[in-house]
This record gives C-alpha cells, structure tokens and sequence, in this order.
C-alpha cells in the first residue's frame, strides 16, 4: 500500500524559514543519528533515506520554491539530485566524507524532461460518440517569455564559475581520524553547472520557468469511452535545462444519455409498443442520436423484447459506423376502461375460438 510523504520540513525538525545553515546543522546531526552504521533500529535505513530526501530539495533554492508553493506534486518531473558519497550500504566514512568534502551534492547538467500533467473533461454522451472540440486549462512549468530560459536579465550573460573555473566539478583534499581523502565533488556554488548567473532575471527570479496558466484545444476523436486518456504530446511542464516538455492526459468522463446507451460499436434504443402495435404490426418513429427520427416497420405479432437493426446509425469507428439495435418494449396496460375490457373480452373469446380450430387445446383445457 502506497504511503503519503511527510512533509520535508518535519523530517529535519526546523521551521519552514528556516535558513540553509540551520536546514544544513539539522540534516548533519539526524544523518549522522539515522546513518545504518550507526543506528541499528530496523527502520534506520529507511529513515536515512528520508532525510537525505529531504535536505536534497530543501538545500536546493529551485526545488525548496516549488515545494514551498506547491508541495510534493511539484516536484514531480523536476530533476533529482543525487548524494554521491553517502551510501546507505556503504560505511561510516562515506557519510563523514560527504560533509568533509562539501556534501557531495551533484546536479544533473544535461537536458530533463518535464513533468506529466493530467487532467480532466466531462462530455455529453453525443460528443463522446462523434467527436467534439473542447476546451481545458492547465496550469504549467514554461520556459521564461523574458530570458527564454537563460536565467540571466535581459542584456547580461552567463559567467563561468570561479569556484570551479567552468568545469563544475572542485577536488578537495582532507585529513579525518579516518585518514587523508581526496574527493571530486561538484561545485557547491554552481551546483555543477559550471556557470554563474551575475543578475538573475527578475521575472523568473532566476529559475528560468515560470508557471502560467493556459486554455488549450482538445480535438476529441469520435468514438471514445467513459474513462479514456487523451494524451497532448508536449503541453505539459517546460523541460529542464533544455529538454523537451513533458505531456498532458485528459481524462473523459462521458454523461449518460436519457434515450441511448452504448453496447460496443452500436447504439441501444428503447421503444415502446402497445398490445395493438405489437398484434396488428405496423410504423413507429424511432429518434436518432444525431437528431431527428426515422421510421421502421413493425411486424405483424412482433414478441416482446424482439430488436431491430439499423444499420450504420451507430458510433463511428475505423470509417463507418455501427448500427442502432432497437429494443421493442410490448407494454401491457395496468387498468383499462369499460370499453376497452368489453373489446379485449370479445377479442379473447375470438382468439380461443380461432385457436381451437388450428391447434389442439392444452392437456389443463380438455375434458374427458
């Protein structure tokens, strides 16, 4: 069973302003009490995970932003960091050489697709059958209108690094109780980029995205079912660091209809007969789901339940369409009036004469 996610804040125990260095202090101390070397509690190593995830986001001025204004979804499709040098399987001194050696925070520099968004729409059962143009509004990740994505303010570029000199990679070299190390960790103030941005873009605020809000036309196809995704290719979060948008899925949810219901590929219609219909035969006016009627004949002594086909007024599929299966509901009066007792007697009585000239009569009838 799926588990909700705590909220990153109460995993390292500091206050939702609190600064790097405290979210810095409170991650060294609990790594340190939560590390499997250390601590043989049966959870530890789940434990540690947790805290590792969560000062992950929290150091990250990006993530710690999205997460603050739209928690654990919107981190969703963002790139991950990793935390190289602490290893949950690996000893003691892996974790003591990660905060020797600068945390070992590594960012991936290369293009990141963006995240998924999903959706919903609710058609009328006409619209699911033929087809319809909808419209839906998203909100998503888009590259920055005023730096396109550079981060950088307008009529300024990106500077290299002078921690790393562009590279976006530091080696440190530190002596522990464990000994003399040498560590290749990524830069800490470029998290790896290897660039620095001197005057972030004030619209983006640096990040290079912003989130906007947008109607988009949705073609629905013609034919499609109550639960179906529909899948827009590219409109959803703006990549990062160059890659390509990640894409929308719509739900549909269609409404019933009041007269037809769907069986397949064709179209279920209810019509009612009266006894005399159903006896004597003849025309009924049966509606159609694109509007108007058309007239079928009805047989002479047509059974209840009897289902007439009408080809190619159904749902649309592989360029034709399927048909309309008309369900005859014989319907028997509850109550009738004197005159029509006094006639549905006569008509009995003719019926039982005319039935005992032409077939012989029922064991429970016959006498002797």
């Amino acid at each position: 069973m799926a588990t909700t996610k705590r909220d990153y804040y109460e995993v390292l125990g500091v206050p939702r302003n609190a600064t790097e260095e405290e979210i810095r202090k409170a991650f060294r101390r609990l790594a340190l009490e939560w590390h499997p070397d250390r601590n043989k509690d049966p959870g530890a190593a789940e434990r540690f995970k947790e805290i590792n995830e969560a000062y992950q986001v929290l150091s990250d001025p990006q993530q710690r932003a999205l997460y603050d204004r739209y928690g654990h979804q919107g981190l969703e499709g963002t790139p991950a960091r990793g935390f190289e040098g602490v290893d949950i399987t690996g000893g003691l001194g892996d974790l003591l050489e990660a905060f020797f050696g600068g945390l070992g925070v590594q960012e991936r520099r290369g293009p990141v697709r963006g995240a998924d968004l999903s959706a919903h729409l609710t058609l009328t059962f006409a619209e699911a059958v033929f087809g319809a143009q909808k419209e839906v509004t998203v909100s998503r990740l888009e590259v920055c209108p005023t730096c396109q994505g550079s981060r950088c303010a307008p009529g300024t570029q990106p500077t290299r690094c002078a921690n790393c000199r562009g590279t976006g990679q530091v080696r440190r070299s530190y002596t522990s109780v464990f000994g003399h190390f040498m560590q290749v960790t990524a830069c800490t103030v470029c998290r790896g980029e290897g660039k620095a941005i001197p005057s972030p873009c004030t619209h983006c605020k640096g990040q290079g995205l912003v989130r906007q809000k947008r109607v988009l036309q949705v073609r629905i196809p013609p034919g499609v079912e109550d639960g179906v995704q529909v899948r827009l290719a590219g409109e959803g979060d703006a990549g990062w660091n160059g890659g390509r948008a990640g894409n929308l899925y719509i739900t549909l949810t269609v409404e019933p209809h009041p007269l037809f219901r769907r069986q397949g590929n064709d179209l279920v219609v209810e019509v009612p007969l009266n006894l005399a219909q159903a006896v004597l035969g003849g025309e009924v006016e049966v509606p159609l789901l694109e509007g108007g009627t058309t007239t079928v004949t009805i047989p002479e002594g047509t059974q209840p339940d009897t289902v007439l086909r009408i080809p190619g007024k159904g749902v649309p599929h592989d360029g034709r369409r399927g048909d309309l299966l008309v369900h005859l509901r014989v319907q028997i009066p509850r109550k009738v009036g004197p005159k029509a007792r006094r006639l549905l007697q006569d008509l009995a009585a003719l019926l039982e004469e005319e039935e005992g000239k032409d077939t012989p009569r029922p064991w429970w009838r016959r006498k002797g």
